[in-house]
């Protein structure tokens, strides 16, 4: 589909009723949901034209009665779907896998995301993987207006924020359209996206309409983003004989900066001096009930860009590049980051990203330098890849790490797809590859992506014995085993209630290498049903067999010993509408836990007051009891957020949160000024505080454990 260059010109200010809208592309969106491929219930007026420095979209968003208009919101990268929106998603490479989204609501703040892996489900516990990065910001701009009729939309994406590559003269892109009706539970599309591919199929790139640009020059613009920060830094630290605390004061004043370039339209080279990262949120505090390491996501803004091309899954959530390990300590603690560069984007039909990052050596932290190397293309057909990865990790005093990777994923035939990849990590002295299997992780998956009708994931994986990526995540070593899933769904139809449910088994096993022993095995039946509403309900009822071969600790009180526990547990998860002001979500699990039993609920509540204030809360309850060894563990985990948007740029946040298994309580302040994208104020506070419970022989705890007030301006100039 072709849009046409247009020479006219836009008087922007959120309403398209100038001439040049007259020229623009027009589409006609249709349901996606409740009632798919039904007419909308609101009518839509979209436009998109593009001139010499951008592209243009326009849309009007009317209703039969505008008073049903919702807005709730001014937060720049909401993520709530309470209020009304409008965007679109823009497949640069038209290599139906990666899109960057584009979207507003009334109040006319930005949000925009990247989109990876077709938007596909990915593994792991829930909110340990995504396919939706809304850390991801970029260069844009968008204005909206009231209407007699509704509301509208004026948005400008300048083609210097995007990366594409031009052949002949032509530039393709893929193209979605998505527009949201609160009161109606509805979303409504362009082109048809079929609901059969879950709840992300508005935003999976494969489904994108293919459209033609001619004649679009790229900017090569050179952004540079000095930066200061100045604060203050206490602490008191428990000693190694943990008989008084030390304490110690740091005053800050530093400075840094980051230069973006684009090499060319579809290659980008971002480099950063004294990087610095006081704006980022705190993790949310989490309690690990489990023997493996917990997951957390990568928030830094640096390491945004084209980001899924350093993807290279291994099992479960586990990655062999994951770039919290540059900069963070294993407690999430900063590790200066003296300086570093990416390179990402296309050269030919290969994507490509290089990333090489140097730290500071801090307190017990040696001086580092981490690289990675990946490539991607397209082989066969539009959805199917091959690739290749490379990661070192060299250290001043410490063993040198490197690993590689090979991997495809190969659509063979309708919806079905087959995974697979070879790795290997450097022995144990960083030496090299040689140790063979033991160094080795491999896996192989075969899917039908769909939610309705017969669909399953058959998948298997080895980890060696000493596979241990030093630049990537792995929550699981030295195991090997099948994972199956089974599943079938139905879409009931316009004249049910129901928009669809499903029936699944799975059935997954994972064995250590080491002995051969049964690491753990989980087998059993579920059940989930989403309503037009927007009601959705998950039942599962499992039989497992946890294999323990080292005792492991819950915590100061409560450890696990050597032994081989069957039991039966059961889960259910209870999510409300979320295009309502005030939605939930209830998550409860309960049954025999080991050689106990634990029953876990989780409450998640967020109120959208108006469209200036949001309010949200996390509590999580778990008891578990051992009997027969008389011992007994109660974890809570407790967590306010407060959210003030004087308008949509300036907002003022704040935290707290509360975990008992680490007796600590954490507050988080925040004040953000941004004028426009590249140019911020931050005036952060954040303190961690202990509990009575922090020591537990008689000393007596400091106020706080570390408390930190800091200031960051950041200015972006174009070169």
């Amino acid at each position: 589909m072709q849009i046409a260059q247009n020479d006219g010109t836009v008087n922007f200010d959120g309403v398209p009723d100038e001439a040049f809208w007259q020229k623009a592309r027009q589409f006609d969106l249709i349901m996606h949901i409740p009632n798919f491929e039904a007419a909308p219930s609101e009518d839509t007026k979209t436009y998109i034209s593009y001139d010499d420095n951008f592209l243009w979209v326009g849309a009007f968003l009317n209703y039969k009665n505008p008073e049903n208009i919702v807005s709730t919101s001014k937060k720049r990268d909401e993520k709530s779907k309470n209020p009304d929106s409008f965007g679109i998603l823009l497949d640069t490479y038209d290599d139906n896998e990666n899109a960057l989204a584009f979207f507003t609501m009334p109040a006319g703040q930005r949000i925009d995301y990247a989109v990876s892996n077709d938007a596909q489900k990915m593994p792991g516990p829930p909110g340990t993987a995504t396919t939706q990065n809304y850390s991801w910001n970029t260069f844009w701009d968008v204005k909206t207006a009231r209407t007699a009729t509704g509301w509208a939309v004026e948005m400008r994406i300048p083609f210097s924020s995007l990366r594409f590559q031009e052949v002949d003269g032509r530039v393709r892109m893929g193209l979605l359209i998505n527009r949201g009706v609160s009161h109606n539970n509805e979303l409504d599309t362009y082109p048809a996206a079929d609901p059969k591919y879950g709840r992300l199929a508005s935003n999976k790139p494969s489904l994108a309409q293919t459209i033609q640009l001619s004649g679009v020059k790229s900017k090569k613009p050179v952004y540079v983003a000095p930066y200061i920060t100045t604060g203050v830094e206490k602490n008191n630290e428990l000693n190694e004989e943990e008989t008084a605390f030390d304490s110690s004061k740091d005053n800050k004043l530093t400075g840094g900066v980051d230069i973006k370039y684009s090499l060319t339209s579809n290659l980008t080279m971002d480099l950063t001096f004294n990087t610095d990262f006081a704006q980022v949120e705190a993790d949310d505090e989490q309690v690990n009930l489990t023997r493996y390491a917990l997951f957390f996501p990568e928030k830094r803004m640096f390491f945004q860009e084209r980001s899924s091309i350093f993807d290279y899954k291994l099992s479960g959530p586990s990655k062999l590049f994951y770039s919290r390990r540059i900069g963070l300590d294993e407690d999430g603690c900063p590790t200066p980051i003296l300086g570093g560069a990416r390179l990402t984007g296309r050269v030919g039909k290969w994507d490509m990203g290089f990333m090489d990052m140097q730290t500071q050596k801090n307190n017990a932290n040696p001086s580092e330098n981490f690289g990675v190397l990946r490539f991607r293309r397209q082989v066969i057909n539009t959805n199917s890849y091959v690739g290749a990865i490379m990661t070192s990790r060299v250290g001043a005093d410490i063993n040198d790490s490197y690993s590689y990777g090979v991997d495809g994923i190969f659509r063979i035939f309708g919806d079905d797809y087959i995974e697979a990849g070879v790795a290997q990590t450097t022995d144990p002295e960083g030496t090299d590859f040689s140790a063979g299997i033991e160094n080795t992780f491999y896996r192989a998956s075969w899917q039908r992506r769909s939610e309705v009708g017969f669909a399953y994931d058959l998948s298997y994986s080895y980890t060696g014995e000493n596979f241990d990526p030093q630049v990537g995540f792995l929550s699981k070593y030295a195991t090997k085993g099948p994972r199956i899933k089974l599943q079938y769904g139905w879409l009931p139809g316009a004249e049910s209630k129901l928009f669809k449910y499903s029936v699944d088994g799975t059935f997954y096993e994972t064995y250590r290498v080491t002995d051969g022993g049964l690491e753990t095995g989980m087998y059993g039946p579920g059940f989930s049903l989403n309503t037009k509403k927007g009601w959705f309900v998950n039942l599962d009822l499992n039989y497992r067999i946890e294999g323990v071969d080292e005792e492991f600790e819950l915590d100061d009180n409560v450890e696990v010993p050597i032994g081989k526990y069957k039991t039966y547990t059961s889960r259910m998860t209870l999510m409300s509408p979320v295009s309502k002001p005030l939605s939930t979500t209830i998550m409860m699990s309960g049954g025999q836990f080991y050689d106990g039993n634990n029953v876990t609920a989780t409450v998640q509540p967020i109120y959208n007051l108006s469209a200036s204030l949001q309010l949200s809360a996390y509590y999580n309850y778990s008891h578990v009891v051992f009997g027969d060894r008389n011992q007994e563990m109660n974890a809570h985990v407790g967590r306010l957020k407060f959210l003030y948007m004087y308008n949509t740029k300036l907002s003022f946040s704040s935290f707290i949160q509360y975990n008992s298994v680490n007796d600590v309580t954490v507050a988080n302040f925040r004040l953000r000024y941004n004028p426009k994208e590249g140019n911020d104020l931050y005036v952060v506070y954040n303190e961690i505080r202990p509990t009575d419970d922090y020591v537990d022989h008689g000393l007596e705890e400091p106020k706080f454990l570390n408390r930190i007030f800091q200031v960051k301006y950041v200015y972006t100039f174009q070169l």
